[in-house]
């Protein structure tokens, strides 16, 4: 461009170039516009080409970046696959040479510790618990006050007639018996205790307790030894010798009021005074029995067979009303030596038999016909008693029953 020349006039020989360069171009490309051109236009009379440079601009360049990302992707992994490959050659020469798959050698069975005679068995606990060795002595044990017979015998885990069966001199098959102070024998396993006596021989001791002669003489706590024990007839056992009968049973001694009838009354002498001579026939029972007290609760012992207590314990204050449960006749009246203090006993004519005991009174005598219903005594505490109660016993035909099964 020459000084001093406007920015519009063109020489007039650049303006005659620059239309033989238009012509040229114009015989290049066809008659009509492209389509492109023509999109480029439209674009640009809107104004928009600016904006749609930069966006095709950016379009252009992100598409470039995914191909090279693309590409080295590919060079990467073809590297890696690749075991001749630079940088790979050390670790593929290091590879071994795959051979064909064998069989898995045959093991021997396999054995525990346990199998072996010399091994020693481990335990996995943490904490090794050693079992106390079980009792074979007879111990001894002072009576408290409040003690019972239920209570000793679960105190030391055992039944309560063991307790009774290890103490027949002191107890004398009574559970009223009990009292504080006393020493008892407590046996090592439920069963019996028995003093031999000379003439014992060890087959007819066993056949009495239900037991083998082998169990008597292999307790260890009797200290027996089978190779010296001879003839089991006469075995080599001093008298005197106290021995564990373990397992062994025997009827209890009976203590209670045996079936008074009413034309033979004398048979019950054996218990105390308070037995009649003689007793003439008079009221006969209905068999439908009332409570023989106000109170209907028990105080002590239940019904209870297996230690010898065959009646309830009917809770009471001495003094109060003692009834005949039906109608009967008196057969013993007055003291029992078993325990029991003051008794009324009652024949009821049909089978059925009433007793009440350790009364602090009694007012029926021998032979007298009562009533249901009728006073007959008053509760008290006489006799083997730890305290105020109505021992109120049940027979029928001779056996003894249950009070609960008949009483309203």
């Amino acid at each position: 461009m020459r000084e001093n020349q406007p920015f519009d006039e063109v020489p007039p020989e650049e303006s005659e170039n620059y239309q033989k360069g238009i012509d040229s171009d114009a015989q290049a490309l066809p008659e009509s516009k492209s389509r492109w051109l023509e999109i480029w236009e439209s674009i640009s009379q809107a104004g928009l080409a600016d904006t749609a440079q930069r966006l095709g601009t950016h379009a252009l360049l992100i598409a470039l970046i995914l191909v090279i990302a693309w590409v080295m992707r590919r060079l990467y992994q073809d590297a890696q696959n690749d075991p001749v490959a630079p940088g790979n050659a050390a670790l593929a020469a290091s590879l071994p040479t795959p051979t064909p798959t064998a069989l898995p050698p045959v093991l021997p069975p396999y054995t525990t510790l346990l199998d072996h005679d010399d091994g020693i068995a481990r335990s996995s606990l943490l904490h090794t618990t050693i079992p106390a060795r079980p009792r074979t002595e007879v111990t001894r044990y002072t009576v408290k006050k409040g003690d019972t017979l239920f209570g000793i015998a679960e105190q030391f885990g055992l039944r309560p007639e063991t307790i009774l069966w290890g103490n027949q001199f002191v107890l004398g098959d009574n559970p009223h018996n009990l009292l504080p102070e006393q020493e008892l024998n407590i046996l090592p396993v439920d069963g019996t205790y028995y003093r031999w006596s000379a003439g014992d021989g060890l087959n007819g001791v066993a056949k009495f307790f239900g037991v083998q002669p082998e169990e008597i003489i292999d307790y260890p706590g009797n200290n027996l030894n089978p190779e010296t024990i001879g003839d089991f007839a006469q075995p080599n056992i001093a008298p005197g010798t106290w021995l564990i009968i373990p397992g062994g049973t025997r009827e209890f001694v009976t203590w209670s009021a045996p079936v008074i009838p009413r034309d033979n009354p004398g048979v019950a002498k054996v218990l105390g005074p308070g037995a009649c001579e003689s007793v003439a026939d008079g009221a006969v029972g209905a068999g439908a029995f009332i409570w023989p007290s106000n109170s209907h609760f028990l105080s002590g012992f239940d019904y209870a067979p297996s230690t010898n207590h065959n009646g309830i314990d009917i809770d009471g204050e001495t003094g109060d009303a003692v009834y005949a449960a039906d109608n009967g006749v008196v057969v013993y009246s007055g003291w029992n030596n078993w325990g029991y203090g003051n008794v009324v006993v009652i024949n009821h004519g049909n089978g059925w038999q009433t007793l009440y005991a350790h009364l602090s009174a009694y007012n029926v005598g021998c032979g007298q016909s009562v009533y249901q219903g009728n006073v007959i005594g008053a509760i008290g505490n006489t006799g083997n008693s730890s305290g105020s109660h109505l021992h109120y016993e049940m027979l029928y035909n001779g056996a003894k029953v249950n009070p609960w099964d008949y009483l309203p």
